[in-house]
């Protein structure tokens, strides 16, 4: 069993990510942030992430922090005040740092996903050269292929959870599960090579036990990791479906 696994992929590294993630998911106006509802949100990710202990980079915690500030702030009663007498100090809105931490940040990632697509593309292509150029070593630069993203899989997570009660798994009533992770990766990947239509996320974790789901969860990371499936969701808050790379054009 592993326990302290850092959830942290090559698309989504850090708040703001899930911030953005958040944003794009309940299609939040990203210049009028409805702090209370993105806060909620937010901590329903940390509250799940320490649900099952795992390793949360401290910059997370610090972004919780400052959230729930900022809905503090937004909370206290505004007094009012004559316009001559109205300092800028007081028609600062508390959300606007964070707005623009978010739209510049937001710039950077869609520059480097451009130059990403860029560059794919460009090593598509093949040019008259003295050396021989073989095609099919071209290596794919993205390692997770599905559209659902780290954050999504949280949510399925959490979400399955909640709909099987299991917020509290009775290790005590049901017998330990602890497995190796190299071991549960091997079955969830036969598995999901059993079905050329994909497995729903939820049926990948028949045990409700707090290991079996780290250890699930952990693995089905790390075959991701492994260009060994990929996850796929139609739209937000859908069903998560998991596959077989070996079945996707991608591969």
């Amino acid at each position: 069993m592993m326990h302290g696994y850092e959830v942290k992929l090559e698309k989504f590294e850090g708040p703001l990510d899930l911030l953005l993630h958040l944003i794009n998911q309940y299609e939040i106006d990203i210049y009028d942030i409805p702090v209370a509802q993105i806060t909620q949100q937010y901590m329903d990710y940390i509250h799940t992430m320490q649900h099952l202990e795992l390793n949360i980079a401290s910059e997370y915690l610090v972004m919780a922090s400052t959230l729930l500030a900022i809905k503090s702030q937004m909370l206290l009663p505004k007094q009012e005040f004559e316009e001559e007498e109205m300092d800028e100090a007081y028609m600062e809105d508390p959300r606007e740092e964070l707005m623009q931490r978010l739209i510049e940040y937001r710039k950077y990632k869609e520059a480097a996903e451009a130059l990403k697509e860029k560059e794919a593309k460009e090593q598509q292509v093949y040019t008259r050269s003295p050396v021989v150029f073989d095609f099919k070593d071209v290596p794919v630069e993205n390692v997770n292929a599905g559209n659902a993203s780290i954050f999504d899989m949280i949510d399925a997570l959490k979400k399955m959870m909640q709909r099987n009660q299991w917020k509290e798994p009775q290790d005590t009533v049901i017998e330990r599960t602890d497995i190796p992770i190299e071991k549960r990766m091997d079955e969830v990947l036969e598995q999901v090579k059993s079905s050329k239509n994909g497995v729903a996320f939820h049926t990948l974790f028949p045990v409700p036990t707090k290991s079996y789901i780290v250890t699930t969860f952990v693995a089905i990371l790390e075959l991701m990791k492994k260009r060994e499936v990929y996850a796929m969701q139609e739209k937000h808050f859908e069903e998560l479906f998991v596959y077989n790379m070996e079945e996707s054009s991608w591969n």
